[in-house]
């Protein structure tokens, strides 16, 4: 992750449709994620070398942000049970991002395929932007569940969808 992050944090802006000033305020974290219980991370290179897609993920666990976000969201949604049953063991996939003009090629499903493959937990849990999208074929064509819909993360003012489903994927 370290030798590649510049290549993996632009694929991440691009995909994302980000200014590229955020490429530098997501380098510290996705380091720092690095270091977490389980973590996992898979690349995409095109023929060339080139990195053309990025997916990564750890342990989840009480105390980190996205944890403290989802639970937070799911008891203001009165689902203090979702709550408890999602967020128990999850493998929280954190990244998973592929360029545009590399999208429609199979490399988005590959990369979960991969990451999943020996993820640790019962669970595994994502958020993607609400709306139509590529990454929402995906999930439901791999058997994501809606978690919790219409979630403001604190920092984004999109709405976004925490999905999970059972670990081993098919």
């Amino acid at each position: 992750m370290r030798t590649r992050l510049t290549e993996a944090l632009h694929i991440y802006v691009t995909a994302m449709r980000y200014p590229p000033s955020a490429m530098h305020h997501r380098g510290p974290t996705w380091l720092s994620h690095a270091s977490r219980e389980g973590w996992r991370g898979v690349a995409a290179l095109d023929h060339r070398g080139g990195m053309v897609g990025v997916a990564y993920g750890y342990r989840g666990a009480p105390g980190q942000w996205w944890y403290e976000q989802v639970n937070h969201g799911l008891l203001e949604t009165g689902d203090a049970a979702g709550a408890r049953h999602w967020l128990r063991d999850y493998f929280e996939l954190t990244e998973l991002h592929v360029l545009p003009k590399a999208q429609g090629h199979g490399i988005g499903e590959g990369l979960l395929r991969m990451l999943l493959a020996d993820a640790e937990g019962a669970d595994v849990l994502l958020s993607t932007p609400e709306g139509p999208s590529r990454a929402w074929r995906l999930y439901r064509r791999v058997g994501f569940k809606d978690v919790l819909r219409d979630y403001r993360f604190a920092g984004d003012s999109r709405p976004f969808a925490v999905l999970g489903r059972t670990l081993p994927l098919d």
